[in-house]
This record gives C-alpha cells, structure tokens and sequence, in this order.
C-alpha cells in the first residue's frame, strides 16, 4: 500500500499518539511551562546541502533539470528547512566546470564565514590526477571550512582502469595526508571499483554517497526490469562497509521514487540495509537539496526517514541525523 504525502504525514502523527495511549512509551512529568511548549526536535547536520547562485556560475547540466533550472540560494535553503532544526549544514559541489572550481571554494569559505545561514563547512569539487591538483588542493590545508573533495568520473574511465591510475591514487592518497575526505559517487555496478580504490587508500576517508546511489524501485518484490540488481547492491554495500575508511550518506534515495505515490516503506529496504553493515558509528543524513525535489520536498525526506529509523534507539538516531557528522567533519 502506498500513500500520498499529505496522508502519510497525517498517519505519522496518529501513530505516535497510538503508542502513547497504548503505553509503549511514557513521558516524564513536566511543568506547566514545559506542557505549553513543544519539545525541541532533534538536532539535524545536513551533510549535503546544494547552492547555485546564476548570476555568479554558469551549470550546464541544468539545461535538462526541468524545474532545478534556477537559482537555489541560502534564502531558499532556510525556508526549505524551515521548522526542522537544521543546525548545521555541509555544502556539496555542483558539477561547475573545471575553470571556476576555485571560485566555487572561495564562495563556500565566503558563505561560512558570513555565519549568516547554516552552512559551516563544504566539499569542493578537483580534478584529482592532473598536473596541478596538488597545488590546487594544498592551499586548503588547514581550513576550518573546506573538508574534502568530490569529482565526477565518467564510468568509462572507471572501466578502463581507474583503480590502477597511479596519479589519481597518489592524490587520493594526499587527501589523506591533508586530513579531507573523498566522496564516491558512483552507479551501482560500479561499487566493487570504487571498494578498490578505498583498499589502496586505507589512510583517506571514503563518503559512499546517497546509499551507494541505490535505486529504491529496484527492491520492489516482483520488479520485472530493476535497473540494477538488488542482491549484488547488498553485496557490494556490504564489501564497502567492510573497509573502516568509509561513512555512508544516507541520502539521494528520494530523488529517484514516484512523486505522485510513495511511502517511507519504498525507501526502507535500502536504508536499512545501509544502517546495518555500516553500523551506527558510520551513517550520516544528507539531504541532497535542492535535487531531492525531483521526488519530495526535503520536509518530506526527513519525516520518511525518520519514520523508517523511528523504532531504533534514541542514541542511534541522533548519531543518523547530527552527531556523526560533527565528528566526520570535524564541526566543533
């Protein structure tokens, strides 16, 4: 059974006022002041916050993003999060092309020190194995901003032996050195690769990007056609997991499912999955706004998630949505 947003919203908050009644859970007593006023929600870092500004970056990729096609700045990002205690936020590159990645790194160091938003760290995009990545990435050491690097490989280059290109490896492996993370975004059938990149570079953090970039669709019981097998994804998330160098980004799921009809059961299968051979020291929320649109507003990506990890302990959840990404990053 699936339900439409507006209903499943309705049915979450009948369902904790069902466990109240039935005396699964049971709130201390409180004072009259406290009666009066809401509980605080739990505290949220969203690990992978999108901004593009078009009067400053020219998107190309954008030409085919439908409704993506405009500017998303941090006024939008606020009323996005409105309500949902977003305490932090950690900015994520946007595939700019290669000749303004350095005014994308000085805009996010800019946007942070502002201090006006909730965007206090970020992941810049770099062209790992050229000539000049070194010097590039180099003049970032030390920034209390700027905390590692994403870069969009074509799978083809994957194919071709990526795992064996000494230079890419070497920066990789400079990475390291520099105290910054490497985000692996990569299709599904590509994961075994990425697992041995993350092999040769046991000193550099891995972030295994949006649930290994799963799609939800593909664990439907009696899917005729899943665009990626199901069981190999388990597999392969699995193999990752087993290097100690990886975190995983539970995020990027919801962009991919029905807008129109959906439910946070869709999404479990693949989240749970995550939660369990990461372990709960290992998984990180990420929002993935404003591209989670594609499938629900990120109100609606929070509240499914939370509703899927709603029965594991407190401790855990907040470790999901805030505690192990001021430790990953280094938030403090």
């Amino acid at each position: 059974m699936t339900l439409d947003r507006r209903e499943f919203l309705r049915r979450s908050g009948q369902t904790a006022l069902a466990m109240g009644s039935l005396g699964l859970w049971a709130a201390p007593e409180r004072s009259a002041a406290e009666d009066a006023a809401p509980a605080p929600a739990m505290p949220i870092i969203d690990t992978h916050q999108h901004l593009w500004d078009l009067d400053k970056f020219h998107l190309p990729w954008l030409k085919s993003a439908g409704p993506l096609d405009r500017s998303f700045v941090t006024k939008d990002y606020l009323e996005a999060t409105g309500g949902l205690n977003v305490v932090k936020a950690v900015y994520m590159e946007v595939a700019l092309a290669t000749n303004e990645q350095l005014a994308e790194a000085q805009y996010v160091i800019d946007l942070c020190r502002r201090g006006d938003s909730p965007t206090v760290a970020g992941v810049i995009a770099g062209q790992l194995g050229t000539p000049g990545f070194a010097a590039y990435i180099r003049r970032f050491e030390g920034s209390p901003y700027i905390k590692g690097v994403r870069q969009s490989i074509p799978a083809a280059r994957v194919e071709q032996g990526l795992v064996k290109d000494g230079d890419f490896l070497r920066d990789l492996r400079l990475l390291g050195e520099l105290g910054m993370s490497f985000d692996l975004c990569t299709a599904p059938e590509l994961l075994p690769a990425g697992e041995k990149l993350v092999a040769q570079c046991p000193d550099t953090r891995f972030i295994v990007d949006h649930c290994g970039n799963a799609d939800p669709r593909a664990f439907r019981p009696g899917e005729e056609k899943p665009s990626h097998d199901p069981d190999q994804w388990r597999r392969d998330m699995g193999s990752l997991a087993g290097r100690k160098n990886t975190v995983c980004k539970i995020s990027g799921i919801i962009s991919r499912i029905d807008p129109k009809q959906w439910s946070p059961e869709e999404l479990a299968p693949v989240v749970n999955h995550c939660l369990e051979v990461f372990g709960p020291d290992r998984v990180m929320f990420a929002g993935d706004w404003p591209v989670c649109t594609r499938g629900a507003s990120l109100r609606e990506w929070v509240g499914a998630l939370k509703q899927i990890v709603a029965d594991r302990p407190d401790e855990q959840r907040r470790k999901l949505f805030h505690d192990n990404a001021f430790r990953v990053y280094g938030l403090g």
